[in-house]
């Protein structure tokens, strides 16, 4: 499908990583359905991975991370609201948020149904494709956010772990005193280095 752009703003963040692209979870037991919604997002800098079953989609979320859920509510087996009781029970994934998407709305107990298991929004098809589009841009580009300060959080240990060890060597060179010049000059120089090192790391 044409005529959605280029994804706009997306992946624009100046800490974002080609390599950690970001990936939503289409979950719906029609296959038309989700080729419908590959289309949809086709042109947005992200992965779209496409299950038919909540048992599926539990299995996937074991082994990959995801910025949004696309999740059928009315499917056979296990449906979409007792998929989403599973997903935030698990520490691992309770964060990620929930869309519903679900046929017309005959039940004005689904929607309430929806929010109750987790659910951020629930969109009853047929739905603006637009609307659909802008909403997985927005939970993406918040997933990009959440990555970009994990990384500088973990860049500011490595830093005080180096600064913490070019502390204990000078500490040990204070107190060899001046005695052995050699091994003094050598503790500096891998303190230097150690420094050196992590702000190759964290500039990366």
């Amino acid at each position: 499908m044409t005529g959605f752009g280029d994804g706009g703003h997306l992946g624009s963040h100046p800490g974002s990583h080609p390599a950690r692209k970001p990936k939503v979870l289409a979950v719906d037991d029609r296959p038309e359905n989700l080729l419908a919604l590959e289309a949809i997002l086709q042109g947005l800098p992200i992965e779209v991975v496409g299950v038919a079953s909540g048992d599926e989609a539990l299995k996937r979320l074991l082994v990959d991370d995801f910025a949004v859920i696309l999740l059928d509510a009315l499917m056979p087996g296990m449906d979409g609201f007792e998929t989403a009781g599973h997903i935030k029970r698990r520490q691992r994934t309770q964060h990620i948020p929930i869309v519903f998407l679900t046929a017309v709305d005959t039940d004005s107990h689904l929607a309430f149904r929806g929010y109750q298991a987790g659910a951020v929004d629930y969109i009853t098809k047929p739905f603006d494709p637009w609307v659909l589009r802008a909403k997985v841009a927005v939970f993406v580009d918040l997933w990009m956010l959440h990555v970009d300060l994990a990384e500088r959080a973990a860049e500011c240990d490595e830093l005080r772990a180096a600064i913490d060890d070019t502390s204990t060597l000078l500490a040990a060179a204070d107190g060899r005193g001046g005695a052995d010049r050699a091994a003094l000059a050598d503790t500096l120089a891998r303190a230097r280095q150690r420094l050196a090192a992590a702000r190759v790391g964290t500039s990366s």
